[in-house]
């Protein structure tokens, strides 16, 4: 595990590096207007840009652009070389967590699987998302970003969703479309 002094401090008091990894997969929080077209689309990634608003302290992220596609558009394949990742990702001693961009729209589905193939994962798996993409007003993509970055600090290990103040632990993750955010399902 990498360290690093914390700053301000003139002790040899070290502080441990987190390290995250950022899966990029597309969808709403990375989507761009062409106005050549008139259209919203998958064609590069704004993390970057995101990244740089943030300030991380004792924190490294490493980013891995996997796709760049609307979350309708994932196939299985495309799912399975998530998962994939992943576990490559999370076998590493220096992960602290991983964050994956992704599509609200079947999200979802990713999350489950993730559940599925990690039930016991060794550090936080976070999706989150945007309803408006980074680029527009009143995106909520710098907020849910921030919070997935966050979130893979304090919460246990498991696969989540982290999105609007959150953060809902899978199974039973869903959609909600009326509200415009994530809810845990009602199980009787």
């Amino acid at each position: 595990m990498q360290s690093l002094r914390h700053p301000g401090t003139s002790s040899a008091k070290l502080t441990p590096m987190r390290h995250i990894n950022l899966i990029s997969t597309g969808g709403t929080i990375e989507k761009t207007y062409d106005e050549r077209l008139g259209v919203l689309s998958n064609v590069r990634s704004v993390v970057p840009l995101m990244l740089r608003r943030l300030r991380l302290e004792d924190i490294t992220v490493t980013t891995l652009p996997l796709l760049s596609k609307d979350s309708n558009d994932l196939t299985d394949q495309d799912r399975s070389r998530i998962v994939d990742t992943v576990r490559v990702l999370t076998g590493s001693d220096d992960c602290s967590g991983v964050v994956i961009l992704h599509g609200t729209d079947t999200l979802c589905i990713t999350g489950e699987l993730l559940h599925k193939s990690f039930p016991s994962p060794p550090c936080p798996i976070v999706l989150t998302g945007a309803m408006r993409p980074y680029e527009m007003k009143r995106s909520d993509a710098l907020q849910n970003f921030t919070e997935a970055i966050f979130a893979t600090g304090v919460l246990q290990p498991g696969v989540y969703v982290v999105a609007h103040s959150r953060a809902l632990r899978f199974p039973g993750v869903v959609k909600n479309v009326d509200r415009g955010t994530f809810v845990k399902e009602h199980q009787s």
